[in-house]
């Protein structure tokens, strides 16, 4: 059942559902449950959703009745007398998922941190827990992998390295996946991406978090971390070939003048290969101490013009496909100069998405939220967009 009041006119919604001309009456707190608060009203502008998100507030109550009639409510509560609570349902499940994205998220970047400094202090590495991380991520993936990719969005440059091995890992079950690669090739290659950069925990700080070009002398130390990988693994008991692999081979490239062993063409296998492609990509799509992060679109020319002396060919084209020009998560613009989140996907082809609208890159001002079906709309996208192009901060829409 929906959360409701005794009077059945409010509707308990997730902060990240509100729109502008919502009346918000209370919110909800996990210790009290509904709370009243003394600034109720409708809302005024995209401040007050962000207010609300910076203070960690997850739920409010809306009452319907005193909301404006173009939020939305209204019309789709008329229209339907049971259509309030197949929203509610529909919402919940959508957050219930997103929320164990997350939660996996969270446990896998507290389960590098903990091996970082465990291998720093050089004790060895216990695959099991990994193992099970493993699972969980892709059971989740198998649920809902655009949950996933909704979150993995969500990036944070100070935790670049932690966010970085969660991302990888995924994407090499999505990937996976997408190939159609078994359920235990998928975790051996999901343990991999976990540990892919755990060498970089012995390279010097000052190079590894540089604000800037590296020097020659500093990019040769910092490709030791592949050296010091082969250290890490050689020690790790129960790590499976595969995972060593993914771990040891995403800087190799075809033409053999990757490191650490200089493989060239078939000494790398296909899970190797993807590993290569997988990180570049996520490392392209990051905001760093040093770079901002690149629009998915512009990251995959950048892939193609990789090949075929560094990247497979045909598995950079798979890769995009299995990805998406716009993948769900994505900054798009579209054809009225609205910028919106890639919002859902699946069972759509890559450029008639539902999209998530906040902001006017024209008017440079915050818009309705508003969600466009593009299979329904004459809009189109007209082209990706990176986050630090943006006047203002996307993850309160998200």
């Amino acid at each position: 059942m929906a959360d409701k009041a005794p009077d059945g006119n409010l509707m308990k919604l997730p902060v990240s559902k509100l729109t502008l001309g919502m009346f918000v009456s209370a919110i909800d707190s996990n210790a009290k449950g509904k709370v009243a608060i003394a600034n109720a009203g409708q809302i005024r502008s995209q401040d007050t959703i962000a207010k609300l998100t910076k203070n960690g507030i997850q739920f409010v109550w809306v009452d319907v009745e005193r909301s404006s009639g173009d939020c939305g409510l209204k019309t789709s509560v008329a229209a339907d007398p049971g259509q309030h609570e197949k929203a509610q349902k529909a919402v919940g499940s959508r957050d219930a998922r997103q929320n164990h994205a997350k939660k996996i998220l969270g446990e896998a970047k507290g389960l590098i941190r903990k091996v970082l400094s465990e291998t720093f202090e050089g004790k060895a590495i216990e695959v099991a827990p990994f193992e099970a991380l493993a699972d969980n991520m892709i059971e989740s993936i198998m649920l809902d992998d655009d949950a996933f990719k909704c979150v993995s969005a969500l990036r944070d440059k100070d935790a670049y390295l932690l966010e970085h091995s969660v991302n990888v890992a995924f994407l090499l079950v999505t990937f996976g996946k997408h190939l159609k690669l078994d359920r235990d090739m998928l975790k051996q290659m999901a343990v991999g991406g976990i540990l892919h950069d755990i060498g970089k925990i012995r390279v010097d700080n000052k190079v590894l978090h540089k604000p800037g070009k590296l020097t020659p002398e500093e990019f040769e130390h910092m490709k030791l971390h592949q050296v010091f990988a082969i250290d890490v693994m050689a020690e790790t008991k129960g790590l499976s070939q595969v995972s060593k692999d993914v771990c040891l081979m995403h800087h190799e490239k075809l033409d053999g003048r990757g490191y650490p062993k200089g493989l060239k063409g078939d000494e790398i296998p296909l899970h190797g290969r993807m590993s290569c492609i997988v990180d570049i990509f996520d490392a392209l799509t990051a905001t760093r101490c040093y770079k901002e992060a690149m629009s998915p679109a512009a990251a995959f020319k950048i892939l193609l013009s990789l090949t075929p002396f560094h990247l497979d060919t045909e598995l950079v084209y798979e890769f995009i496909r299995c990805v998406g020009v716009y993948p769900v998560g994505s900054l798009v613009e579209l054809s009225d100069g609205r910028v919106g989140i890639v919002w859902e996907a699946k069972d759509r082809d890559a450029l008639h998405p539902i999209v998530k609208c906040f902001y006017s890159i024209k008017h440079r001002h915050y818009t309705d939220v508003a969600f466009v079906d593009l299979r329904k709309s004459e809009l189109n996208i007209e082209r990706g967009v990176s986050p630090s192009s943006l006047d203002v901060d996307p993850k309160p829409f998200y």
